[in-house]
């Protein structure tokens, strides 16, 4: 996939689901960020899941090839959910999972506490201010959809984490 085009590195970030996915794009330039795009993917309620499943790993096939990021950025399932949810949204993660690593995109992943306090400063933060923060955060984002928002806080937490994995990786070819 694409790397770093002209100082500018594209991060995709997900909030898989199995009902909506939200989906972000956004360009790394030094310390900043700027929104590309964003969205949802939403198979039809009716669908069986594995038309679901199938269906988001087209989708973001489309977004993949549209977009073009060098890396893909994933919250890690939290916990609290019942089982049923867990293995479904598990299943969900994994086709993206799949779509992601046969189209040798980079992945990372954090806690749902690492993107909050990434955001908010606050790893317990509410789902609304993660959503102020990201608007603040990505002028012109405006009034998101929660999957959405969510996707751009994984992508922002990329972002803010990325000078320390810079200089992790420095040090450690020292």
């Amino acid at each position: 996939m694409t790397s770093e085009v002209n100082g500018s590195l594209r991060v995709l970030g997900l909030d898989p689901g199995s009902r909506t996915t939200g989906w972000g794009c956004v360009a790394v330039e030094g310390s900043r960020s700027r929104l590309l795009a964003c969205g949802c993917i939403e198979p039809p309620d009716n669908t069986p899941l594995p038309q679901r499943l199938a269906l988001l790993a087209a989708e973001l096939g489309v977004l993949l090839e549209q977009w073009r990021p060098a890396i893909a950025v994933l919250e890690e399932p939290f916990h609290g959910v019942n089982s049923r949810s867990l293995i479904v949204l598990a299943q969900a993660r994994g086709a993206l999972l799949a779509t992601l690593a046969a189209r040798e995109v980079t992945i990372e992943e954090y806690s749902p506490a690492e993107v909050k306090s990434a955001v908010t400063g606050n790893g317990r933060a509410g789902k609304d201010q993660v959503a102020r923060m990201v608007a603040m955060l990505l002028p012109g984002a405006g009034r998101l959809r929660a999957d959405a928002s969510d996707a751009l806080a994984v992508a922002l937490c990329f972002a803010a984490r990325r000078p320390l994995l810079r200089a992790a990786a420095a040090a450690g070819a020292r």
